[in-house]
């Protein structure tokens, strides 16, 4: 595990989920800007997360994963896809990232167009013009739909084994899918008794999909022994090893 700790790589990976959600949560939130001239409209806060999203992972695919979002990385740490500390690592990143993205974007707002954000509130929606009486299980439900497809997609998209291709684009759509939807259920409010929807949803999601992919679309026929190698960061090292014993041999 040190020595996955200790590499270059892996604070270069975490940097970039750093610099990932960064840029995400600016440009996403940015489209939810109650500018007096041109409110915002579902429609355009998907494209706009949805290009935001596809840019990042352009970005970041080949440093880190590009997962920009702390269900996915749960369930690839579920999936035996990456070590539990870079899993740590990541969320972290993800949410230092989310922090300096919007407190970057409050700094460069007008006050008089910042409102809340973008953060669900009681008082104010994202979406003034959508009125709907959500209970807390249906708004948790919600969240979860909405996470396990994302999820899916990325297992999906970005498996080397099926797809070479950069998985951006289909990510993107992913992400725009759950706005245009997401966007017209009012998804509870960001209180201190509410937050768990935001956090029980998505995860709950993510280790379904995990689940799901991993079991019954596309079994994983790792053994015990390497998704504990997987786990503790040495998975590749080992196999290294293993490879060169054999050239060895």
């Amino acid at each position: 595990m040190w020595k996955e700790v200790l590499s270059v790589t892996f604070y270069q990976a975490v940097f970039t989920e750093f610099l990932a959600t960064s840029i995400y949560v600016f440009f996403g939130l940015g489209s939810v800007l109650q500018w007096p001239s041109a409110l915002p409209t579902i429609l355009q806060i998907s494209i706009t997360f949805n290009l935001a999203a596809a840019t990042v992972v352009q970005i970041a695919w080949h440093v880190s994963g590009a997962h920009v979002n702390p269900a996915v990385t749960m369930a690839f740490l579920l999936g035996s896809r990456i070590s539990l500390a870079r899993a740590a690592c990541y969320m972290v990143a993800q949410l230092a990232g989310g922090i300096a993205g919007a407190a970057t974007l409050y700094g460069v707002t007008p006050a008089e167009v910042q409102g809340s954000l973008g953060i669900n509130t009681s008082l104010c929606h994202p979406f003034p013009q959508v009125r709907s009486n959500i209970t807390s299980g249906q708004a948790v439900a919600v969240e979860l739909i909405l996470t396990f497809q994302l999820v899916l997609c990325y297992f999906a998209s970005t498996d080397r084994h099926r797809n070479a291709n950069s998985p951006a684009t289909f990510i993107g759509i992913s992400v725009a899918l759950g706005h245009l939807i997401g966007g017209f259920v009012p998804n509870g409010c960001f209180k201190t008794n509410k937050k768990h929807i935001f956090w029980v949803g998505p995860m709950t999601g993510a280790i379904l999909a995990s689940l799901i992919y991993n079991v019954l679309l596309y079994p994983d026929l790792k053994s015990l022994s390497q998704r504990l190698a997987i786990l503790k960061g040495t998975f590749k090292m080992e196999a290294e090893g293993m490879e060169e014993a054999k050239q060895n041999r």
